[in-house]
């Protein structure tokens, strides 16, 4: 595919804001993207199909590196992973966060050093722990009490696993309750408040197979405010102090999870990842200096924030429709390919490219291809009013869970993942096949 050179339209101040930053205007309603143009990428490969910047993937984590220079950074793998991702990450210097066996696997068969792994999840499986364990994971995130028995075990008498404690601060922090993850009343971790956690610490210390290194915490996902995480160090280093008064323990790192929001649509606030390290670090060197600890090592776990930016979703329009005072713009993709609209509510900014369109602009919902009503990309949006069949529209800061909580439904197939760097475009992940979907059908 050949690199855009001609020189790019400026566009208004805050249309691009959402965008990669390789993001241009050729020409007028045409957009190119890591030195491609988006419209080639949908001729050559299909829609729906997600784009992905390599640049903007490889240069938010070389933020994170620069921000956080003494912590040690974990790309959440749960936001969007594929084998090209994990060596980026890795070749940026991340480490991983993982949930799953799928997760671990993939990672350590692509390369990725495992002791660089830390795995999470509420309901581990017996699978979960066992791949774990041979692959030779660097950390495992205990999330209940039951893991703590299973665990040691598991390890063996001439094993010895290192482990965190997931803690629940008490603090609600996320875009959406369905994502708030550090108040009481939810599935995650173990409370401070009621005793679990220091109940947790108490076994995991009796255990010889185990080696506590830290706490960790996750407050939700999609946070815009530094205060929240402030409010974290508190609670954490109170619970350190605690933990030292009662059994002489210092432990090494502190891990405050992710959840770092990001700007959907233009105008829209995002987590400042400067004021946030600055105020974390002090808040941190702080709270231990009158606690009379050692400033453990921080660790963090952004995914959306190095993700999302960097991916686009484009789809090819396949009708439009107005009903009374609605426009309904119906696109070959849908809630299979990106939940979150229907989960949460997420509102986006689609963008017409491949051509100019001089018409006025009026509010439309692009909605998918899916037996549901509730089936809507983008509710109540501004496009041109001689939108028709056989348009491209193109939706930013796609890269975070979307692909990664994709379902089979309907039978559709997944998209497939194309990359986009330096004028050349590639296939990461291919399109799920219908071959693919009547393979795994082996029964009669």
């Amino acid at each position: 595919m050949t690199a855009v050179h001609e020189p790019a339209v400026t566009p208004a101040a805050d249309a691009l804001s959402v965008w990669p930053a390789s993001a241009v205007e050729p020409r007028d309603g045409e957009l190119a993207v890591g030195g491609v143009a988006l419209a080639e990428v949908a001729d050559r490969f299909g829609t729906p199909v997600y784009v992905i910047d390599e640049g903007e993937v490889r240069e938010r984590c070389r933020t994170y590196r620069h921000v956080f220079p003494e912590a040690e950074v974990l790309y959440a793998a749960k936001a969007f992973l594929c084998r090209a991702m994990v060596h980026w990450v890795d070749e940026e210097g991340l480490g991983l966060d993982v949930c799953s066996a799928g997760e671990m696997e993939l990672a350590v068969t692509t390369g990725f050093p495992p002791e660089k792994i830390v795995l999470h999840g509420n309901a581990k499986s017996p699978r979960d722990l066992d791949t774990a364990l041979r692959l030779g994971i660097g950390r495992i995130v205990i999330d209940s009490p039951s893991e703590i028995a299973r665990l040691a075990a598991a390890v063996g008498s001439d094993g010895r696993q290192k482990v965190m404690v997931r803690v629940v601060p008490g603090i609600s922090a996320g875009g959406h309750e369905k994502i708030r993850t550090g108040s009481e009343s939810q599935k995650f971790g173990l409370s401070i408040r009621d005793g679990y956690a220091q109940h947790a610490i108490a076994r995991i210390l009796d255990q010889a197979q185990l080696e506590l290194t830290g706490l960790h915490c996750h407050l939700g996902s999609q946070i815009t405010s530094v205060k929240p995480y402030l409010a974290a160090v508190r609670r954490m280093v109170g619970l350190m102090a605690r933990l030292y008064e009662q059994h002489g323990l210092v432990l090494p790192e502190l891990d405050l999870g992710g959840g770092h929001g990001i700007a959907y649509r233009p105008g829209e606030p995002a987590l400042d990842l400067i004021t946030l390290a600055r105020k974390v670090r002090a808040e941190l060197g702080e709270a231990c200096a009158a606690a009379g600890l050692t400033v453990p090592r921080l660790i963090i776990e952004p995914g959306r924030a190095i993700a999302g930016p960097a991916g686009i979703a484009l789809y090819r329009v396949l009708a439009v429709k107005r009903t009374g005072a609605h426009t309904f713009v119906a696109v070959d993709g849908g809630m299979s390919d990106n939940p979150r609209p229907a989960l949460y509510g997420v509102r986006y900014a689609p963008r017409l490219v491949g051509r100019h369109s001089a018409a006025a602009t009026g509010p439309v919902s692009v909605v998918g291809r899916h037996c549901e009503a509730g089936d809507i990309l983008a509710a109540d949006v501004e496009l041109p009013d001689d939108i028709r069949p056989g348009d491209l529209l193109a939706i930013p800061a796609a890269g975070a869970y979307h692909l990664s909580m994709a379902s089979g439904y309907n039978m559709v197939g997944r998209p497939p993942v194309v990359a986009v760097d330096d004028g050349h475009a590639r296939l990461l992940v291919r399109r799920e096949s219908l071959e693919d979907i009547r393979s795994r059908d082996v029964g009669l």
